[in-house]
């Protein structure tokens, strides 16, 4: 084998270890947005996260709350950008998965210095739905193991404290 078929299949190889490498995500996170609000204020990003809450109307518009995983940001939209959301996530539901288009503000003049992004674009990226709780035999059973060991101690406890006080 000759030196530019060597060379093709190592610049090949290499090529195709990087693409492996190169982070493929189209948004920001939360948490580097909080971080970097000199840097991003009033600069177009995209952000995905869990819409979680409730949206708060406000006249034509709503605040929306989305977390994903790192932090959580308010999101000022219309009110029909909003209506889009069908699931908010809570104690018994996972919510809607959305990825904002928006303007970030590190201090909004128009919401009294908060932190928060202007939607420009919204999309659903996945739908939220309801959570199962269930509860695993293992922790039925701590449950009443640790039950059973607290009636013991207290019987203990109130033979000790029954005895009267040698002085």
């Amino acid at each position: 084998m000759g030196k530019k078929p060597k060379v093709l299949i190592i610049l090949f190889i290499f090529i195709t270890l990087l693409t492996g490498i190169v982070n493929g995500t189209s948004y920001i996170e939360i948490n580097e947005l909080i971080e970097n609000t000199r840097e991003l204020d009033e600069k177009e990003v995209t952000i995905q996260g869990e819409a979680i809450g409730e949206a708060l109307e406000r006249g034509d518009y709503a605040w929306v709350n989305i977390n994903d995983g790192t932090n959580a940001i308010g999101i000022w939209l219309t009110i029909e950008d909003a209506n889009l959301i069908k699931t908010y996530g809570d104690y018994k539901h996972k919510g809607d998965i959305i990825k904002i288009k928006g303007i970030f503000s590190r201090a909004c003049i128009e919401h009294g210095g908060d932190i928060d992004v202007h939607n420009i674009s919204l999309e659903i990226i996945e739908e939220g739905y309801e959570m199962k709780e269930t509860v695993t035999q293992t922790k039925i059973v701590t449950a009443v193991t640790l039950n059973i060991i607290a009636v013991i101690v207290a019987y203990f406890f109130y033979r000790i404290m029954k005895k009267p006080i040698e002085v």
